[in-house]
C-alpha cells in the first residue's frame, strides 16, 4: 500500500484529480443554463461539485465568495497532507494566494467586503498577530501597510523560503513561476481587453506542464494553479447569474 506523505501517494491522488477535472463539454453545459438553480444542478453533476459546498439557488454573492474560498483552502490543505513533510509548508502557504488582492485593497485603506466578517481570513485578521511570516495574513498585511505593491513580492519571497529546494534547482518549479509571472504581466497590459483568452492560454500551458512534471513535487503547485483557474471560472458563472441576471449567456 502506498502511504500518504509520499510522492507516490501524492502523484496517484493528483493524477486522479487531474483526470477528473471538467472538460470543455461540461463547461458548455453549465454556461448554457440561464437560472442559478439549474446551473447548480448541472455543476453538482459534474466534477465541479466539490467547489459548491452549501451554495443554494438563493445564494447571494457573499455566500458564493465564502464557499469558493473555503473550498480552495481545503484543497490546498488536503494536497499538503498528501505530500512529503518537507514540502508541506510551501504548499500550505499557497492557501493565501487568493487573499492577496483583498489584503492589498485593505492595505490601501479600502473597506472590507461584507463576506469577510464570516470568512476565516477575517477571523485571523481580527485576532491580530505579529508581523512574522508564520503569522500569515497579518505578516502580509503589515508588509502592505508599508507599501501595498509589496504584498505579492512578500508572499513569493516567503514561499521560496519555505521550499525545501531552490526554484533554480527544479526546472519544473521554475517553469511554474515563469508561466504565472508571464500571465500576471500580460494581465497588467492596459491594451489587454480579453482576460478569458489569457486564462485559456494559461490553462493549456499548465495542463501540458502538469503532464511533464507529474513525477516531481512541482506537479502539486501546477495542480493548485489549475484548480484556482477552475474556481475562478465557476465563480464567474455563479456571480453572473446572481449579480447580472439579464446579462446574455455564452453563445
Amino acid at each position: 500500500m502506498i502511504e500518504a506523505g509520499s510522492l507516490e501517494y501524492a502523484h496517484a491522488r493528483l493524477g486522479a484529480r487531474f483526470g477528473a477535472r471538467p472538460d470543455e463539454l461540461a463547461w458548455r453545459r453549465i454556461e448554457m443554463i440561464r437560472d442559478l438553480g439549474g446551473m447548480l444542478d448541472a455543476a453538482r453533476a459534474s466534477p465541479l461539485s466539490d467547489y459548491l459546498g452549501e451554495i443554494g439557488p438563493d445564494a447571494d454573492s457573499h455566500a458564493i465568495e465564502l464557499a469558493l474560498r473555503a473550498h480552495l483552502r481545503e484543497r490546498v490543505h488536503a494536497i499538503a497532507t498528501w505530500m512529503p513533510p518537507d514540502w508541506r509548508a510551501a504548499i500550505e502557504w499557497c492557501a493565501l494566494l487568493p487573499d492577496l488582492p483583498l489584503l492589498q485593497h485593505l492595505a490601501r485603506g479600502g473597506a472590507p467586503p461584507p463576506w469577510l466578517r464570516d470568512d476565516a481570513l477575517g477571523a485571523t485578521l481580527r485576532d491580530g498577530g505579529s508581523a512574522r511570516a508564520d503569522a500569515g495574513p497579518a505578516f502580509l498585511l503589515a508588509e502592505g501597510e508599508r507599501d501595498p505593491d509589496r504584498i505579492a513580492a512578500a508572499w513569493r519571497a516567503e514561499w521560496q523560503r519555505r521550499l525545501p529546494v531552490p526554484v533554480a534547482a527544479s526546472p519544473f518549479l521554475a517553469d511554474v513561476v515563469r508561466l504565472l509571472t508571464e500571465h500576471a504581466a500580460a494581465f497588467r497590459d492596459p491594451l489587454q481587453v480579453e482576460g478569458w483568452t489569457l486564462r485559456r492560454a494559461l490553462h493549456a500551458r499548465l495542463s501540458q506542464l502538469f503532464r511533464r512534471a507529474m513525477l516531481t513535487p512541482a506537479a502539486a503547485f501546477v495542480f493548485l494553479a489549475l484548480s484556482a483557474l477552475d474556481c475562478e471560472r465557476l465563480r464567474g458563472e455563479l456571480l453572473r447569474r446572481v449579480v447580472f441576471p439579464r446579462l446574455p449567456l455564452a453563445s
